[in-house]
């Protein structure tokens, strides 16, 4: 069927609502967005589903997510876990309750019971949750940090991880199988709840997962004896983050937390904030203000789904805020449980510590001083979760602490994702320890670049949108997997790692060997000087990104490095 066809398949057909067909008949002279609309469907990935809201076959509606369920709910039924039920979360965007709701009723439709919270909720609360409810699955109705006009649809498994192989391709299977959007299931909200098949959660699960967050306290002592001098500033970018994160921190003793008013509410625009991610600079006006106004030690948000945490905290020679990468906060957050579990004899035994292959160097040295497994995988939490059920299958491991560098870690096993509230309560454990130890974070910072090495890691990303947009990227992987460069500037390429071809090659000697990992689409170059720099297609944007790393003698020597790097990246990408 071509996209004209498929347009007015929607347009005339008795199946869609006439909402959708008002929003079709406003565009039937403009074929580009027709086409745009409807050259494709909009694809079901390893992660789920994420678009532009709005009417088609590429967008994300009420018909896009209801198949995307059909097909999740197939793929359950096969396996023969209907009767294990599938908890259901979402978050502060445009459509997320109906979403949500949708995916609910068609489950349900299906037989399979839906647990829905009654409100908003962190994606990683939704991990928790249907590991509590012994789920055979669960959904998170969210876009992350992209812009407003996005939403996007999280599939989970029974562990509490985003699907990983083989279910994530069973799924997918599942979905592209519906060919005809009247084979899709669903049935009224009353009707389900009457069946006993859609229910609704919410307090008991709320209080069960603030107990798992505080037992990873170290030192509540530490946090009782500071908690009236502590000056926290935080902001949940009107998402989920809000009533969690003052909850958990209020009832740990902290006395002086100030959430940014402007963005303490749900807000599916983000009237406040040019795209809702802690990683840029411009998100963290407001609450650096509020800093400045109430002297705060340290200033944090978290992401409209509260997985991932940005984080300033004070310079006191300066007098100014220093943004953290995510590298740099997860090291922070290692250095100290590492340092105090081991101190206080309650590591784990076995402690292993699970990172990606992006992910910083300096969580080699770090590891190493504490006698600590060192772990990398994949891009994508969902790798690290895989790693705990591993180790809960064979024993050979244990669980103590895992991050990656797009600012998300988890602290604990209650959840199989990165959750940016307990990320947040135990930041406020290690600046509470800095306080008590006359130090800021920032000086805790130095200090362990002092010790391990000045690392510095960057990102360079090149957007490439609509239908030509998907086969400019595979060129370029194309033009990197089969002429591998020699030299980024004056860094030589020792060894090329090519994931999808699950190929190592020694760059002067010629042998190989296997990368030990899943086939994934990245190519990653092993430099000269404890550099490296991995190429890598986003999976959930139109990008290409391109993660570098370095390590230097100094914040000016690191620093020169990483741009000397980028520089020869973008160059070798133009030549």
């Amino acid at each position: 069927m071509s996209f004209m066809d498929e347009f007015n398949f929607w347009l005339n057909d008795d199946y869609f609502d006439q909402e959708t067909k008002d929003e079709l008949s406003a565009i039937k002279d403009n074929e580009s967005e027709i086409e745009e609309r409807f050259y494709k469907e909009l694809e079901f990935g390893t992660g789920g589903l994420r678009g532009v809201i709005g009417a088609g076959t590429n967008r994300m509606n009420i018909y896009t997510v209801r198949k995307a369920t059909q097909g999740l709910a197939n793929y359950i039924i096969k396996q023969g876990k209907a009767s294990k039920g599938v908890a259901i979360a979402f978050d502060s965007r445009r459509m997320s309750p109906e979403f949500a709701d949708e995916t609910a009723r068609c489950l349900a439709a299906n037989g399979i019971k839906a647990y829905v919270f009654d409100s908003l909720r962190p994606t990683p609360e939704l991990s928790f949750a249907l590991r509590t409810l012994g789920c055979i699955a669960g959904v998170v109705i969210t876009a992350s940090h992209n812009p407003p006009e996005y939403n996007g649809y999280k599939a989970y498994w029974e562990d509490g991880a985003q699907v990983t192989p083989p279910h994530d391709n069973g799924i997918i299977s599942e979905v592209r199988a519906i060919s005809d959007y009247h084979d899709v299931k669903t049935m009224s909200k009353e009707d389900a709840m009457a069946k006993g098949l859609y229910e609704i959660i919410g307090k008991e699960i709320d209080d069960a997962y603030m107990a798992e967050l505080k037992k990873q306290i170290i030192h509540p002592e530490i946090i009782k004896e500071v908690s009236k001098d502590i000056k926290i500033v935080y902001t949940p970018f009107n998402g989920t983050g809000n009533l969690p994160v003052r909850r958990v921190l209020e009832e740990l003793g902290f006395e002086n937390v100030y959430v940014v008013p402007e963005q303490e509410l749900p807000d599916p625009n983000f009237t406040t904030l040019d795209y809702p991610n802690p990683e840029d600079p411009k998100a963290f006006t407001l609450a650096l203000k509020l800093a400045k106004e109430v002297g705060a030690d340290i200033v944090m948000a978290t992401d409209p789904d509260a997985d991932r945490l940005g984080v300033y905290a004070l310079d006191t020679k300066t007098g100014e805020y220093v943004p953290f990468t995510g590298n740099m906060s997860g090291m922070l957050i290692a250095e100290y449980i590492l340092r105090e579990r081991t101190a206080t004899n309650t590591m784990v035994k076995d402690p292993a510590l699970v990172t990606t292959i992006v992910t910083t160097n300096m969580t080699k040295p770090i590891t190493a001083n504490y006698n600590v497994k060192l772990i990398e995988v994949l891009t994508g939490f969902k790798y690290i979760g895989e790693q705990i059920k591993l180790f809960e299958q064979t024993g050979a491991n244990n669980y103590a602490f895992g991050l990656e560098e797009s600012y998300g870690c988890l602290v604990g096993t209650h959840a199989r994702d990165k959750d940016a509230i307990v990320a947040v309560m135990m930041l406020s454990e290690v600046a509470s320890w800095c306080k008590k130890n006359n130090m800021t974070l920032w000086d805790m910072m130095i200090d362990m670049y002092e010790k391990y090495g000045y690392y510095k890691e960057t990102q360079y990303s090149i957007t490439m949108k609509g239908i030509d947009g998907a086969k400019e990227i595979a060129a370029l992987m194309d033009k990197f997997r089969n002429n591998p460069p020699k030299q980024f500037g004056d860094l030589t390429v020792t060894a090329f790692r090519d994931y999808a071809n699950d190929v190592i090659t020694d760059m002067e000697t010629g042998k190989t060997s296997t990368t030990g990992l899943p086939k994934s689409n990245v190519l990653y170059f092993d430099l000269s000087n404890d550099s490296w720099c991995c190429a890598r297609p986003s999976g959930t944007e139109p990008k290409i990104k391109f993660y570098m790393g370095v390590k230097g003698t100094s914040l000016e020597d690191a620093q020169k490095r990483v741009e000397a790097l980028t520089n020869a990246v973008k160059a070798v990408i133009e030549g």
